[in-house]
């Protein structure tokens, strides 16, 4: 078994001893929950909008808020990021944090994470420690309440230059002001190339069936061997599509034409997630795959979606109770600020576009075909630690 770390005290929950030698197991399934539960909520808002956002960094970011919360605040997080199951979570998010981050892979994946908080709040040495050796990440003492304008600019700049300028600006006009105390801020940018790259002079102008409307997308087309399967419950494909080094894949879930893909969210549980993309259940065969350049670029305020969950006090000045974190009682967080950027082309995930040409490829109808011409929902996912690192919905050109 694992030793105890001598953090323990800092566990929110009755330590238990798990009985698998990695708390990643009991984390996998937690984190799962709260992504497919977060990505339905994103999803209800307007079911016509694109979806884009990565559960992992988010809950690794709340998952270190979370280590600072007590009583009912620490109840109310461990509800929402599916945690009450106990067990050593800090240390299960540093080790899976280690595999994800690992510096020899072959994809590129850049989080900004951390906390901003205001410097008379007097943080916990022992905290921000902790924040560093589970987390990779840091608290850091700004002066909102003497200088907003300044804090958001420096908060803002230092997310650009940790997404290499892809995100320039996580916080925009107004989002902070002098009563800030605590800003969580979480942006992620991901570079991952297809082990089996689409070939640019296949790429053309396709038409996209969007809910109300017919548009036309660049649509790109590979032919070669996949695994794929068919999901009888929901009438959809399913396709996994591995990057280079097989540490990552994407999977996409078409729903058939006749099926709305309102109903394949609906009945969506991350159990199910996880039976219908089961690669045991799926069949390696060569197929014509045609999928759409996509660049999304989406960013949310999680409040409100947090607060749905359950998790409130957290938000509430006169409840929120972070005396793991801070000397002052009430520190309330102020702003979850959460935001992705991909793009998906032939070289892979975020590539530099360049314009290509095509006629019609030609090809025999014979293969298996995998044509996404209609929404669907898509997911890149970390195949050791089988997290889902982001989820996607894309039904608007």
């Amino acid at each position: 078994m694992d030793p105890q770390p001598r953090r323990q005290e800092q566990e929110q929950q009755p330590q238990r001893e798990s009985p698998r030698p990695f708390p990643m197991d009991d984390l996998e399934g937690a984190n799962g929950a709260f992504a497919i539960n977060l990505f339905k909520m994103l999803g209800e808002e307007d079911s016509s909008q694109n979806v884009f956002f990565s559960p992992l960094s988010m809950s690794s970011a709340l998952a270190m808020v979370f280590m600072g919360a007590k009583g009912d605040t620490a109840a109310q997080m461990s509800q929402a990021l599916c945690l009450d199951r106990g067990g050593a979570v800090h240390q299960g998010f540093q080790e899976l944090l280690s595999h994800v981050n690992r510096a020899d892979s072959q994809y590129l994946l850049r989080t900004a994470n951390r906390l901003f908080g205001e410097k008379t709040c007097d943080f916990l040495p022992a905290f921000k420690e902790s924040c560093q050796t589970f987390y990779q990440a840091e608290l850091e003492e700004l002066s909102f309440a003497k200088d907003t304008e300044e804090c958001r600019k420096h908060i803002n700049d230092w997310v650009s230059e940790k997404t290499e300028g892809k995100i320039p600006e996580i916080l925009g006009v107004g989002t902070v002001d002098p009563l800030t105390k605590l800003v969580l801020v979480n942006a992620i940018y991901f570079k991952g190339w297809w082990k089996e790259q689409f070939d640019r002079k296949h790429t053309r102008g396709m038409p996209f069936k969007a809910s109300q409307e017919q548009k036309t997308v660049q649509m790109m087309f590979k032919q070669a061997k996949f695994k794929m399967g068919f999901v009888e419950e929901v009438h959809s494909q399913v396709l996994e599509l591995p990057y280079a080094g097989e540490e990552l894949s994407m999977v996409v879930l078409l729903p058939e034409d006749d099926t709305d893909l309102a109903v394949v969210e609906k009945a969506l549980t991350y159990e199910k997630f996880t039976a219908w993309t089961d690669p045991e259940t799926m069949t390696e065969q060569k197929v014509q795959v045609f999928l759409p350049r996509i660049k999304l670029e989406k960013s949310y305020d999680l409040e409100s979606f947090l607060r749905s969950l359950g998790m409130t006090d957290a938000f509430d000045e006169s409840k929120a109770d972070f005396s793991g974190m801070s000397a002052r009682k009430n520190v309330p967080v102020s702003k979850v600020a959460h935001k992705c950027f991909v793009e998906v082309s032939e070289e892979g995930t975020e590539a530099a576009a360049a314009t290509a040409v095509v006629r019609n490829a030609r090809c025999s109808r014979v293969e298996p075909r995998f044509c996404a011409d209609r929404p669907f929902l898509f997911f890149i996912r970390h195949l050791r630690t089988r997290s889902i690192l982001f989820c996607g919905r894309f039904s608007s050109p």
